[in-house]
């Protein structure tokens, strides 16, 4: 097991934490549906950049 050899000051150890935190997801409209989504995945109905990507249930590709 890894033991540190000098005590981690609290400056450093809060320097190094400050990119923990959680940002906002980044939100998009989809031009076809006019849904809104997260940036980069596929909407619920299946589409993606104003495209159908994914088949609904019962329906054909």
């Amino acid at each position: 097991m890894a033991v540190q050899k000098h005590k981690v000051s609290r400056s450093k150890r809060d320097s190094r934490r400050a990119h923990d935190s959680l940002k906002n997801a980044q939100l998009s409209i989809d031009p076809t549906s006019g849904e809104t989504h997260r940036r980069h995945h596929v909407t619920p109905d299946g589409f993606y950049r104003g495209r159908r990507v994914v088949a609904q249930s019962g329906e054909n590709a």
